[in-house]
């Protein structure tokens, strides 16, 4: 698996395309938070990173699908999938090592942002910032770039064109986070079952941990999700 993990980063870091991922979404989220005037954090007065954790969502679902969508789709382009069948790995240590990879350049996205939390802890006039809450933070961010992560290589294995794989899974991530959220603010669920719906959804979860308490709940539907969606993919390869 390791092996897996070790090509798919080389791979990755290999041409410009791995940096400029990474540099694109700590420019954005630079920009937003330090520059734009109605996202500044300078101008909201409050020693505060909500702003940053409310903007990188948003920046993931299109990130996490762009960072997978070659990694299944171009093994079967290329033909390199029957090598791969070839070889004492089991369906499972090959999607576990690719989606390892996509997990460790994740964080070398995330972890640079931690200088936000120095600036701003350095600039407050006094008691610095919530640290309960940005590391709850930081946590569901995590777990939310997880979760991306193994819907991206699943839809990455339905198909050998990256493109598609890249509008396939971020349309799906941006169902899963936002979709049940949407449909429990209907009018025939309100009162009803609009909690239990909305609690389907990863929104729910991710401003739950953001909250700064790690609830076990929280952490077995990431866990159960990830599991979901990387025994589909299993599932899929051993079809092929």
């Amino acid at each position: 698996m390791w092996s897996i993990c070790k090509k798919e980063l080389k791979q990755f870091f290999s041409s410009l395309t791995g940096y400029i991922a990474i540099i694109l979404f700590l420019l954005v989220n630079g920009i937003f938070l330090f520059i734009l005037p109605d996202s500044n954090i300078f101008d909201f007065g409050y020693a505060t990173l909500d702003k940053f954790f409310d903007l990188a969502p948003w920046i993931l679902l299109f990130l996490i699908p762009a960072i997978t969508m070659r990694t299944l789709s171009d093994e079967f382009k290329g033909g390199t999938f029957e090598i791969l069948q070839t070889k004492p790995l089991s369906s499972w240590q090959i999607v576990g090592g690719k989606y390892l990879s996509v997990l460790i350049v994740s964080l070398f996205a995330i972890l640079p942002t931690f200088i936000y939390v120095v600036t701003i802890h350095s600039l407050s006039a006094q008691g610095g910032i919530d640290t309960g809450a940005v590391i709850g933070s930081y946590v569901g961010l995590f777990f939310l770039a997880a979760v991306f992560a193994a819907i991206g290589i699943c839809c990455s294995g339905f198909t050998n064109n990256a493109v598609v794989a890249f509008l396939i899974s971020a349309f799906a991530c941006v169902l899963i986070y936002f979709g049940f959220n949407a449909i429990s603010r209907l009018p025939v669920f309100q009162g009803s079952a609009d909690y239990y719906i909305e609690m389907a959804g990863i929104d729910f979860h991710y401003r739950s941990i953001s909250r700064g308490v790690l609830d076990s709940r929280d952490i077995i539907y990431f866990a159960s999700i990830i599991f979901l969606f990387l025994l589909i993919t299993v599932k899929n390869l051993r079809k092929k």
